[in-house]
């Protein structure tokens, strides 16, 4: 986005202006149904007011062909790529599971219809890079992209709406304390009512307010800060699923992890499927600008505990990324 001439951002109130084009670069159109949002993050040229499907089926007909290719091949050719990195990335080790591979795995394995609700934090970055979401298919996450808790909650009322579709809800372990754990109670109460009893909450179990952990090192060049605010209290979900009657899925092994969705997704049951994760796995852009590394180097020489690991780690992605492996698409 940071190279566009044209900027068109459709019912998205997308908090990180600092992603968008620098004002003034790019002709801007934005469409939403409130009013309110219009060019609240980047000043639009045009703005509309209206139901996006709506709007965008009234705009269709004044689009006109290029026969100048030559800028959408290079975007056909970025994307390809782009998913061979992705696919090195998910399967680089990880003590113990490479959060990445959990998503990698995840998207093949998608039902038809499926509803996806997906928290804030870390478990945001993988789906929105590792699954490839299809046609029919619905998927949520937070509007403002920065509120933690709705991924249970969303899928939840997903199942009251559209008793009859698959639903998993992707959620990390901060949120999932948060109010995830209370949400699995309604749950265990209502899914007998349910037409298709198909609910899977993964919890990415690695112990940290990931997120958070990550933007203090690479935005504000600060350590983690464990004991104080960063450390998750250890709870045992699957356990506790199983508890209040649902069926209960743990994996600590890698190679375990498409055997576990195939698992849950075929039970009779609502499930929670607890994936012990590794918080040092870096979610790192396809850029890095040279302000981020500054920062990120400073967090690690000011004593970050996790400091070793997450530079083998971010060798690996960087590896990744400036050479991709070649088996193409998983």
């Amino acid at each position: 986005m940071n190279g566009c001439d044209t900027l068109l951002m459709v019912g998205s109130g997308f908090p990180y202006s600092e992603f968008l084009p620098p004002e003034g670069q790019a002709r801007g159109v934005q469409i939403d149904i409130d009013g309110r949002m219009l060019s609240l993050r980047y000043p639009m040229e045009v703005g509309l007011v209206g139901d996006s499907a709506a709007t965008l089926r009234a705009l269709i007909p004044h689009l006109r062909r290029k026969d100048d290719r030559r800028w959408r091949g290079e975007v056909e050719r970025g994307v390809e790529r782009w998913w061979r990195v992705l696919e090195g990335r998910a399967h680089n080790a990880a003590r113990p599971i490479n959060p990445q591979r959990v998503f990698w795995e995840l998207s093949p394995r998608l039902p038809a219809r499926c509803i996806l609700t997906c928290d804030s934090g870390s478990v945001a970055n993988w789906y929105a890079r590792d699954l490839r979401i299809r046609r029919d298919m619905m998927a949520s996450l937070s509007g403002g992209l920065a509120t933690m808790g709705p991924a249970v909650p969303y899928a939840a009322a997903a199942k009251y709406a559209h008793p009859d579709r698959p639903v998993i809800a992707l959620v990390g372990d901060g949120a999932m304390q948060m109010n995830g754990i209370s949400g699995l109670i309604t749950i265990a109460r209502v899914w007998r009512e349910w037409s298709n009893p198909t609910l899977v909450v993964m919890v990415l179990n690695n112990g940290d307010l990931n997120q958070v952990t990550w933007e203090q090192r690479v935005m504000e060049g600060d350590p983690k800060f464990a004991a104080a605010s960063q450390d998750v209290p250890d709870f045992p979900y699957a356990e506790y699923g199983r508890l209040l009657g649902l069926l209960g899925i743990r994996v600590t092994d890698p190679e375990l992890i498409g055997q576990a969705w195939d698992e849950a997704l075929a039970a009779d049951r609502p499930v929670v499927l607890e994936m012990a994760t590794d918080p040092n796995v870096p979610p790192i852009p396809p850029h890095v600008t040279l302000k981020q590394a500054r920062a990120y180097m400073s967090a690690l020489l000011q004593g970050d505990p996790d400091s070793v690991g997450i530079v083998i780690a971010s060798i690996k992605e960087t590896w990744d990324n400036l050479f991709p492996p070649g088996r193409g698409i998983g």
